[in-house]
């Protein structure tokens, strides 16, 4: 089974059912912040493990001497 973007982010986000019932039976407000901090890492988890636009090319701030090796 190949872990996909979609497939992490569904698995970070399972986190909110602990956090909701944390909100629920404690403290609300820890629960609220619980819940956002969820969201921001399955959110970061997602954009970390999508395909870039660029894909693994070189950019214009490479050294010459290091793209010189690496294309010999």
């Amino acid at each position: 089974m190949e872990l996909t973007p979609r497939r992490a982010g569904t698995v970070a986000l399972l986190a909110l059912l602990p956090a909701v019932i944390f909100g629920v039976t404690k403290n609300p407000l820890a629960g609220v912040v619980t819940a956002v901090n969820v969201l921001l890492i399955s959110t970061t988890i997602y954009l970390l493990m999508s395909p870039t636009e660029g894909g693994h090319g070189h950019d214009g701030d490479a050294d010459p001497e290091t793209d010189a090796e690496h294309a010999a």
